[in-house]
C-alpha cells in the first residue's frame, strides 16, 4: 500500500524549535527555574544526574539493580526497569534545561548544554548506536527493557539543540542513530515489542520514539520515518503490554476503560495521531476520536487528567483523582500534536487549561518545587490524596519536592519540559501566507512568510489580562494572512482592525508596513460551570478560580543548599457549598462569590484567586 499517497495533510505546520521565545510573566518564572530546580537538578541528585549510563556505564548482562534513592516497595513489580531509570532521568531533564537555556539566551547555560552534547555525542559507536546497552544486549531482549525509550528521550534534546544551533553533526548522529534502529528493528520483519507476558512499562514507553520519527520527517520530508512510526505502532498493538489502553483492539472494544498508567495513557495519543493520519486504513483514523473521548472523560475542570498513578477505569473527580505532573507534561504535547494536525480551535482552550491551571496549580507559588501529584480539590498535601489513611504507603507523592527522589525523579524533569513545549506551540503556519497564533500567551517569533522576514512580539499579561498588543517588525511591506484563536469563553472582541471570523479565529488580512501593530482586547464575565459529580466551579477568561486554604507549613527533606521538601495541612476543616443566589463580582484577579460555610450554615463572602496562586484550596462547591 502506497502509505504516501494516502495520508491526510496536516492543517497547520510547526516551526523551528527556538522560533518563538517566552516573553512577560512567563519568562520570568522560567528565569526563575533556571536558578531553581531546573536549572540545578543534577546538583540536587547528582548520583542520578552523572551516572554515565549512556557511556562506560551502559547496562550489560551483570549490571545489578541500581540504587537510585526511592522506595522501591511503593513501584510496579519488576527490577529491570531500575536499571533503565537514569537515562529517563537524565535525558528529559537536559531535554528541558536545553530548551530553556536556548530560549532564554542563557549563556552561562548554552557552554553548559555545548558540553553535554559534545559529551553525548562522543559516546555514539562506529555503526550509529547511541544509546544504553552494551553489545551483548542491544536490540535482543525478551523481558522489560529501556531501549527505544532511552533514545526517545536522548534524541528529543539533541535535535531542539540542532534546530536551534544549526550544528550538523548533531543532526547526523541522530539521523545515523535512528537508522542503527531501524537496521536492527527492520520494518515489518521484526517485533521490537514482542518481551513476553510480564511488566513492560519501559517497553510501553519506547513507542514514543515516535516522537522522533515524526520530527525527523518534519526536518527531511523522508516518508520513511512516518512508515516506520506506524509500523512501531502496529506491533506496539499486536504485542503484549503492560500499558495497553492505546492498542488498537481496546479503543476499538466499546465496553473498555482506560485503565493504565497515566503518563503512557497520555504519551500514546501522539504515535496514535500518526497512524490515523497515515492513511493506512479507516480503523486507525477512526480510533482516535474514540480514544480522545475517553482521555476527556478522565480529564478533570482544571485539565488534569488522573495519573495517580494508574487511571483505574475511574471518571474524573476533583477531590479523589489526581494527576501526575508527567502526565501535564505528556497530555499537553499530545494536545498541541493533534491541534497542528487539526487546526481546530478549541484543542488550545484544551493545552491553556493544561498549563495555566493544572500545571500552574502544581507547582509551589512561592517555593521552587512542584507536587508530584495534585488534585484539584487539595485539602491537604501530607503524603497521600488528601490525607486518606493508607496504611501500607511507602512513597509520599503528594507533596511538594525538587526532585521527589522517594518516588521517582520523573516529574521535575517533566516540569522543566512542560513551558518551552508549551511556547514552541504557540504560532504555527497555515501556508506561506498565512500564520496562526494557537496560544496566547507574551512571546516573541521570528519566522519568514514568502522570503519575508517577520519578528512580533505579543505584549500581554494573558491569561490574567486580556489585552493583547502584537508589535510587528519586517524587512519589507508585505500583505499576509494573522489568525488569532478565539477561545470559547469570548463573549466580545475590541479592536479597529478589520476582521473576520472563521473556525474559532479572528482572521486580518492587509498589508503590512515594515513596523506595524494589532491591538484587541477579549471580554469575558465570571462563569459557574458543574462538573460531572455536580459539584460547581468557577472560571474568568482562561482561569479556574479556588478558595486558598490556610495551612501550616511541614519542611521535610533537604537536598542541596535551600531545596526542600514541603507539606501542608490545613488549619481548619471548613468547607463551602454553592448557593443558587450567589452574588459574584470580580476586581483585580479576584472573584467574590457569597457560598454556604458547612460548618456554621451560614453564607460567606469567599475570595476566589487562580488555582495556580494556590497551595491547599477548593475548587469544586
Amino acid at each position: 500500500m502506497n502509505i504516501q499517497a494516502q495520508q491526510q495533510s496536516a492543517q497547520l505546520t510547526p516551526l523551528p524549535f527556538g522560533s518563538i521565545k517566552p516573553e512577560g510573566w512567563l519568562k520570568a518564572q522560567m528565569q526563575a527555574d533556571l536558578e531553581g530546580f531546573v536549572g540545578n537538578l543534577d546538583s540536587i541528585v547528582p548520583d542520578l544526574m552523572y551516572d554515565p549510563i549512556y557511556g562506560e556505564g551502559r547496562i550489560h548482562k551483570n549490571t545489578g539493580v541500581k540504587e537510585l534513592g526511592n522506595n522501591k516497595e511503593g513501584d510496579a513489580a519488576g527490577d529491570e526497569q531500575y536499571k533503565w531509570w537514569n537515562s529517563e532521568t537524565q535525558s528529559n531533564w537536559w531535554d528541558g534545561y536545553i530548551r530553556n537555556v536556548l530560549m532564554l539566551g542563557d549563556t552561562t547555560g548554552f557552554e553548559r548544554v555545548n558540553q553535554y552534547v559534545t559529551r553525548m555525542l562522543a559516546t555514539q559507536d562506529s555503526d550509529g548506536y547511541l544509546g544504553i546497552y552494551d553489545k551483548e544486549l542491544r536490540y535482543h531482549f525478551e523481558s522489560e527493557n529501556g531501549e527505544l525509550w532511552a533514545k526517545a528521550t536522548l534524541y528529543r534534546g539533541l535535535l531542539a539543540y540542532y534546530e536551534y544551533t544549526g550544528d550538523e553533526k548533531v543532526f547526523v548522529a541522530v539521523q545515523r542513530a535512528v537508522e542503527n534502529v531501524m537496521e536492527n528493528y527492520p520494518i515489518n520483519a521484526s517485533s521490537p515489542f514482542n518481551t513476553g507476558n510480564a511488566f513492560n512499562g519501559g517497553v510501553s514507553h519506547g513507542l514514543m520514539f515516535t516522537d522522533i520519527l515524526e520530527r525527523l520527517y518534519y526536518l527531511t520530508q523522508n516518508q520513511i520515518y512516518r512508515d516506520y512510526a506506524v509500523f512501531l505502532y502496529l506491533d506496539f498493538c499486536n504485542t503484549y503490554q503492560s500499558e495497553a489502553d492505546a492498542q488498537l483492539k481496546n479503543i476499538q472494544n466499546p465496553d473498555y476503560k482506560l485503565k493504565s498508567h497515566g503518563v503512557h495513557t497520555y504519551e500514546h495519543i501522539r504515535p496514535l495521531i500518526i497512524a490515523a493520519y497515515s492513511g493506512v486504513n479507516s480503523e486507525l483514523s477512526n480510533a482516535l476520536p474514540v480514544y480522545m473521548q475517553r482521555i476527556a472523560n478522565a480529564t478533570t475542570i482544571s485539565g488534569g487528567a488522573i495519573g495517580d498513578e494508574w487511571i483505574a477505569e475511574r471518571n474524573a473527580d476533583a477531590t479523589h483523582t489526581g494527576y501526575e505532573y508527567c502526565s501535564l507534561q505528556e497530555l499537553l504535547d499530545s494536545y498541541c500534536f493533534l491541534l497542528q494536525k487539526t487546526g481546530k480551535a478549541e484543542l488550545g482552550d484544551i493545552i491553556e487549561d493544561i498549563f495555566f491551571n493544572a500545571a500552574q496549580g502544581s507547582r509551589h507559588p512561592e517555593h521552587s518545587c512542584i507536587a508530584y501529584l495534585k488534585t484539584d480539590n487539595s485539602f491537604e498535601m501530607s503524603g497521600t490524596k488528601n490525607g486518606l489513611p493508607e496504611p501500607d504507603r511507602k512513597q509520599t507523592r503528594y507533596k511538594y519536592s525538587p526532585a521527589h527522589q522517594d518516588v521517582a525523579v520523573c516529574c521535575s524533569p517533566n516540569a522543566g519540559r512542560i513551558s518551552p513545549y508549551f511556547i514552541q506551540n504557540a504560532w504555527m503556519k497555515e501556508n506561506d501566507s498565512t500564520l496562526v497564533a494557537v496560544l496566547l500567551v507574551a512571546n516573541k517569533i521570528k519566522t519568514t512568510l514568502s522570503d519575508n522576514t517577520i519578528e512580533i512580539e505579543n505584549k500581554t499579561d494573558y491569561p490574567y489580562a486580556d489585552a493583547f498588543t502584537f508589535s510587528i517588525t519586517q524587512s519589507k511591506q508585505a500583505q499576509y494572512t494573522l489568525k488569532f484563536r478565539i477561545p470559547a469563553w469570548v463573549t466580545h472582541i475590541h479592536t479597529q482592525e478589520n476582521y473576520t471570523i472563521s473556525n474559532g479565529y479572528m482572521v486580518i488580512t492587509r498589508v503590512f508596513n515594515t513596523v506595524d501593530v494589532i491591538r484587541f482586547s477579549f471580554e469575558t464575565e465570571i462563569q459557574v460551570h458543574q462538573d460531572a459529580t455536580g459539584g460547581h466551579y468557577f472560571t474568568r477568561g482562561a482561569l479556574l478560580y479556588a478558595a486558598p486554604i490556610p495551612s501550616v507549613e511541614i519542611q521535610g527533606k533537604t537536598y542541596w543548599k535551600n531545596f526542600t521538601d514541603y507539606m501542608y495541612m490545613p488549619v481548619s476543616a471548613s468547607r463551602y457549598t454553592y448557593q443558587t443566589d450567589n452574588l459574584m463580582t470580580y476586581s483585580k484577579g479576584t472573584i467574590t462569590a457569597t457560598l454556604i460555610n458547612s460548618t456554621t450554615g451560614k453564607p460567606e463572602k469567599v475570595d476566589l484567586i487562580p488555582i495556580g496562586k494556590t497551595v491547599l484550596r477548593q475548587a469544586t462547591f
